[in-house]
């Protein structure tokens, strides 16, 4: 199919399931931030369930063509599984800054990072079980894992990165063997943090990937639309993915108005071009979403392009999340009508 439909990966948690105005009073928790749920435990799972079953629902309902869990079970895109490894200190965390500059308890690395356990694996054998479309999952990168730490235990920030990249290397062997039809990695720091990205963010990215056979993405982008307002027009770290062993990249174009002439650069990949624009709460008509996805087909290939919002949609209302999904839905036919349907 050409210009299949799909999240980047979340999808809006519902009121009575998390403090939606907490959460959206504070940039993304790196540590655990069990205050934002509104059910307690032991209903909580039961809740996160029952929401996910309504994400995935939604997205049906919407006409996505690539389903993912919505990110239900998260607090934020990465904390979750960078607080179930090995090798760091919850209970007294570390200091990094966000990407606006401001300092924010994050882990702290005390020694060697290591899975402990699969993490995410129940969370694709559900989503499976619940949907016969193809799905995804994702799961944070290892520079932007690596970026959220305080390291006290590695020589280098490098050194850091790669413990992190192994950890997720297994993550992503195990996500594929549940069911995954594709695996995700999220690497908005690599965006954020440009020059560390480019002594040792492609190595680390590339060892997460090592050996893996299925089908991969990266997504890059500017943060949340909700947190971060203003955004340049072009990345200072995107070209580069053209070297990654990924076979997509995902990335922002509507807000920031990407030139996309740099995606001319990325050969080979598939991209996800962000057709969406999350600062805005106006839904798209679909002519809008076309043209957006136009300004791309200009150095891409039809066959090589998926739509999708520009980042995630975990701060968006739920009803303008999914008007925003059935326009762009709409849109995707009609490039199809237009590009031909093979």
């Amino acid at each position: 199919m050409l210009f299949p439909t799909t999240l980047v990966g979340s999808y809006p948690q519902p009121d009575w399931l998390i403090d939606r105005q907490k959460l959206a009073g504070s940039f993304p928790p790196r540590v655990r931030a069990r205050e934002l749920w509104r059910v307690p435990e032991p209903w909580l799972r039961e809740a996160q369930d029952d929401a996910t079953r309504l994400a995935i629902r939604a997205q049906e309902d919407a006409g996505l063509d690539i389903i993912t869990d919505g990110e239900i079970r998260r607090e934020s895109y990465s904390n979750r599984f960078a607080t179930a490894l090995e090798g760091v200190d919850l209970d007294n965390p570390g200091t990094a800054l966000s990407r606006s500059g401001r300092p924010q308890p994050v882990p702290r690395i005390v020694g060697p990072i290591r899975r402990k356990h699969p993490v995410q694996v129940d969370d694709v054998r559900f989503l499976r079980a619940h949907t016969k479309k193809a799905i995804k999952i994702t799961v944070p990168g290892p520079f932007t894992m690596s970026r959220q730490a305080q390291n006290d235990a590695y020589p280098s920030e490098e050194a850091a990165a790669l413990g992190y990249a192994a950890a997720v290397n297994e993550e992503i062997r195990d996500l594929f063997n549940a069911g995954a039809d594709i695996v995700q990695v999220d690497e908005p720091y690599m965006q954020a943090s440009p020059d560390r990205a480019r002594q040792y963010g492609l190595k680390a990215l590339n060892r997460a990937l090592e050996g893996i056979t299925g089908t991969t993405a990266v997504h890059v982008c500017f943060g949340y639309a909700a947190l971060v307002h203003q955004r340049p027009s072009g990345y200072s770290f995107l070209a580069e993915l053209g070297a990654c062993s990924c076979r997509q990249v995902s990335v922002e174009t509507a807000q920031s108005k990407l030139d996309c002439a740099v995606l001319a650069k990325l050969t080979d990949k598939q991209i996800l071009v962000g057709c969406l624009d999350l600062n805005d709460m106006t839904v798209e008509t679909p002519e809008t979403v076309v043209a957006r996805v136009k300004s791309a087909l200009a150095y891409v290939a039809p066959d090589h392009v998926v739509l999708a919002p520009d980042c995630g949609m975990k701060y968006v209302q739920r009803d303008v999340a999914f008007a925003k999904l059935r326009s762009m839905v709409t849109a995707a036919a009609m490039l199809r009508t237009e590009f031909g349907t093979h």
